[in-house]
């Protein structure tokens, strides 16, 4: 598949809820071993966890289904550990059945109790274990569950979800009405895709992964839906020839910075010098070539001739600063015409993005990366920014076959998506959540693909380095007041694996 990313390991894919529930009975079944057992085991990593929190007094909260059970279960650990807990039950009188109730009954055989959730067991304790919903939620939380977690979630108190935040779809990570914001989740046998991306991200907080001991059964059976993606996934990029020159290591023609727009061109450019692009050009509005110039002399900078820094290039990005007026638009028609008869690697970023979207039904796009926010991917679908967040794995697949390109969904967790497979970005922090970032990520890309890199190596490759370079940074000097030019230096060590 890619040159780049090495093969994946059972704790860097993501599954959809059906194919776990769909096979890791038969999975734990290869084994020897069977689903009580597997419930074992799971109360056994739950527990693991919840000793980091160092806690004096747990409170465990149980629903009705399996998740209850891995709650009782890691109670009865606790206990066992000679720490005091307390079980609230959604409805205590309520008879389980299955694993869950073996697992109730093994917990008031070893002399607990179960209670109805109480303010004062709220109170009172210095962690909460979250085993109300699990991950069979498909309608909206009902209303006495909800007002458990509201009142959870106003705590304050560190709290461990099991598989789940309770509330969270584990296909798309959107809360279903309400849900639990976990301080740690600990996450079952697969990870469930809706926890790496968006809402569902934040509402995991730290993620934490058990196989259980069938992770290579499991992998065997079921089909992933996505790969995660971190730093450590890529090997390093070819040494180069000390024969090189500058000719060699690609052209990058970075396209936008209307009037009053430089900096966003500006900073996609110089992205793609600190990202190892050989020469990289800037083509902008006549208005914009002196702010462009200026602090940077290794940018060549013109708002003349098109054709011929086109056909100069190797790779185009184009739209950081475009605009959306009349010489934005014949600069867009005229750019894109000539990548897509000439088969030029291209970036389509910010107002070039919308400017696509005008004219979608025109464009089916070849060898070319799209790089949109949620915006303006609802602009490219013809949807809205919280339609396309509802689930974000499907319109990332959406924008990437409508236009077949490689499409970069942005946000926690971005989503790269080349119509055929779906990866998630691990790192990245909000610090990056500020005017230009997304700029510096498109030249970044770039200058990837004038490198020689395909679209979805590209992809993928710049997206980490963009987000680990955020991380870096963040942890230099905190998230507030994080530039996009901040990226730069640590951008050019990450690419040279230091």
């Amino acid at each position: 598949m890619s040159l780049l990313l090495t093969p994946p390991k059972c704790e860097q894919l993501t599954y959809l809820s059906k194919q776990i529930k769909g096979y890791e009975e038969q999975a734990v079944h290869t084994t020897g071993a069977d689903l009580y057992t597997l419930m074992q085991r799971a109360a056994q990593a739950v527990f693991c966890c919840w000793k980091t929190f160092n806690a004096k007094q747990t409170l465990v909260i149980t629903g009705n289904g399996n998740n209850a059970g891995d709650g009782y279960e890691v109670a009865r650990l606790i206990k066992q550990a000679d720490r005091h807990v307390v079980v609230c039950a959604i409805n205590p009188n309520k008879a389980l059945s299955g694993d869950a109730a073996k697992a109730q009954k093994q917990w008031i055989d070893a002399g607990g109790e179960i209670c109805n959730f109480s303010a004062d067991a709220l109170d009172e304790c210095d962690v909460i274990i979250d085993a109300l919903l699990g991950t069979g939620l498909e309608n909206t939380v009902r209303d006495n569950v909800a007002t458990i977690i509201k009142a959870v979630n106003e705590s304050t108190k560190p709290i461990l979800s099991i598989d789940v935040p309770s509330g969270i779809n584990a296909d798309t990570g959107c809360p279903q009405g309400t849900a639990i914001m976990a301080t740690k989740t600990m996450t079952l046998v697969g990870i469930k895709q809706g926890l790496t991306t968006a809402k569902g991200k934040q509402h995991a907080g730290q993620l934490y992964f058990d196989e259980l001991g069938i992770g290579e059964q499991f992998m065997k059976l079921a089909t992933p839906s996505a790969q995660i993606i971190n730093i450590d996934c890529f090997k390093p990029l070819p040494e180069r020839s000390v024969s090189s020159h500058k000719g060699s290591h690609g052209k990058l023609l970075c396209i936008g910075g209307n009037h009053g727009s430089a900096g966003a061109i500006r900073l996609s450019a110089e992205s793609g010098l600190r990202s190892g692009a050989g020469m990289v050009k800037v083509y902008t509005h006549e208005h914009a070539v002196l702010p462009v110039s200026i602090g940077r002399p290794e940018l060549m900078v013109t708002s003349e001739h098109l054709d011929d820094a086109l056909a100069w290039s190797t790779c185009v990005v184009i739209g950081p600063g475009l605009g959306q007026d009349e010489w934005a638009q014949k600069t867009f028609e005229q750019a894109i015409r000539y990548c897509q008869q000439n088969n030029i690697p291209t970036v389509i970023d910010a107002d070039a993005l919308n400017l696509l979207a005008k004219q979608s039904s025109s464009h089916k796009l070849n060898n070319t990366v799209l790089t949109p926010h949620p915006a303006e991917a609802a602009r490219l679908l013809n949807l809205t920014t919280s339609e396309v967040e509802s689930d974000r794995f499907y319109y990332a697949r959406q924008c990437a076959t409508n236009f077949a390109a490689t499409s970069i969904l942005k946000g926690a967790g971005t989503l790269i998506d080349n119509t055929e497979h779906t990866w998630i970005c691990e790192n990245g922090n909000p610090g990056l959540a500020v005017g230009g970032s997304g700029d510096v990520l498109s030249g970044i890309v770039g200058a990837l693909m004038a490198q020689g890199l395909n679209t979805s190596e590209a992809a993928c490759y710049g997206v980490v380095l963009h987000a680990k370079a955020g991380d870096r940074a963040c942890e230099q000097s905190g998230q507030r007041g994080m530039l996009a030019s901040d990226l730069f230096a640590h951008v050019r060590a990450l690419i040279n694996h230091k």
